[in-house]
């Protein structure tokens, strides 16, 4: 591909050890296999205040926001993998896209979502892989103008789910995983083309 799409992926978790770090990466690998540039951070590398609107007031956006969002703006898509928690997102996802939604004076609202396409993904411990949260992330991330793409994958059990060097054991969910960062990039191959 003479101008491959760029992917930024992260998880919506900080923890060392965490599935949907694991889970990212193998989607990334599927991606990065159909010829897109992947680009991996990890949040925990960002830690941002929690959102109040009169430290933005006061200091501006402080400089770990500035540095996400440049990289989410620098970026045609978007690969994230969202743990469950209570039925949701984490908060720290939700505080991350809270902090990259406010414009900088020069910018269009919204300027590190718009044109942005996504694939949503997550790992948990339960039964059902983390599906309810995902329905919070696609309608969050929908509403603010990002389009996701329909597929998605939820692995439950995801304490016995994968092998120590970060696959999954079962290869067709490994497959599964992969098709869907293959698939995110063709996407936005042929909407760049």
């Amino acid at each position: 591909m003479s101008n491959p799409p760029k992917i930024l992926a992260f998880a919506g978790s900080t923890r060392t050890a965490s599935y949907n770090k694991m889970l990212v990466k193998v989607a990334a690998t599927g991606a990065r296999n159909a010829g897109a540039e992947v680009t991996y951070i990890d949040l925990r590398d960002f830690p941002m205040p929690l959102f109040d609107e009169d430290l933005e007031a006061a200091e501006g956006l402080p400089d770990n926001v500035l540095k996400f969002k440049e990289l989410m703006i620098a970026h045609q898509g978007l690969l994230i993998a969202s743990p469950e928690y209570n039925s949701s997102i984490t908060a720290v996802l939700k505080n991350a896209i809270d902090w990259a939604s406010r414009p900088q004076p020069s910018e269009a609202g919204l300027a590190a979502f718009n044109n942005k396409v996504a694939a949503i993904m997550s790992a948990s411990p339960g039964g059902l892989g983390g599906m309810r949260g995902l329905a919070n992330l696609r309608s969050l991330l929908e509403n603010i103008n990002v389009m996701v793409i329909p597929d998605q994958k939820a692995i439950p059990q995801a304490f016995q789910a994968f092998n120590p060097d970060g696959t999954l054991k079962d290869a067709k969910q490994q497959e599964a995983v992969q098709h869907l960062g293959g698939k995110l990039a063709g996407i936005l191959a042929k909407l760049s083309a």
